[in-house]
Formats: C-alpha cells, structure tokens, sequence
C-alpha cells in the first residue's frame, strides 16, 4: 500500500531523506516520482547527486563585461555590413548616372550613315 506522501511538505531535507530511502527501494522512479508529486526529472537530479555522487558543476553566469563585448561585437559587424551595402548603392547609383548622361546627351554624330551615300 503506497504512503501517503503528499502530506509532507515538499523539498525539505526530511522530505529528500524519506524520498532517497525509497528511491533504493523503488524500481520504478516514475511511479515514486507520481507519489511524492515531483517531476521525474526531479527524482532522477536527487538520485544522480545523492545516491550515485554526481553533481553538475553549476553553470557560471556571464559577467556584464563579457556580454557588453559581444553586444559591441555584433553592433560592429553590423555597421561593417552596413557600409559594404551603402558603397555598393553609391556604386550602382554612379553607373546609372553615368549611363543616363550618354544617352541624354543630343547634337552628337550619328552613329549610323544615311543610305545611298
């Protein structure tokens, strides 16, 4: 008959003592997990640090410098790309100006001759 173990207050030291005890007894985490109203994830993060020893290193937060330097980083490839696409405008821009002026231009030598002379 299973315990009643929603009664007891969740996550407390007697609590994770009386759900270690259970774990070596139990087989099926998933049923225990159901009982203690915990997730499975939970029961399995108990038994990996209490029962076989293996802790996660936790993960160390960014200091604000280094997120300041990526965030400067990616403004500057930004701004590099940026300028490649204003040049390239320019260029576009220039050539077109370019091509209008010659073929706007009147009072120029025909290119062809009449015929029959």
């Amino acid at each position: 008959m299973p315990r009643k173990w929603k009664s007891w207050k969740k996550r407390t030291p007697e609590f994770k003592e009386r759900a270690l005890k259970r774990m070596q007894e139990e087989t099926d985490l998933v049923r225990l997990a159901k009982e203690l109203s915990v997730s499975v994830r939970t029961v399995y993060r108990w038994k990996e640090i209490h029962l076989l020893g293996r802790a996660k290193p936790a993960r160390e937060p960014k200091p604000p410098e280094k997120k300041l330097e990526e965030e400067i980083q990616r403004l500057k490839q930004s701004l590099a790309n940026r300028t490649l696409e204003v040049d390239f405008f320019k260029g576009a821009l220039q050539r077109v100006k370019a091509r209008r002026q010659r073929n706007t231009t009147t009072g120029g030598a025909a290119s062809t001759t009449k015929s029959g002379e």
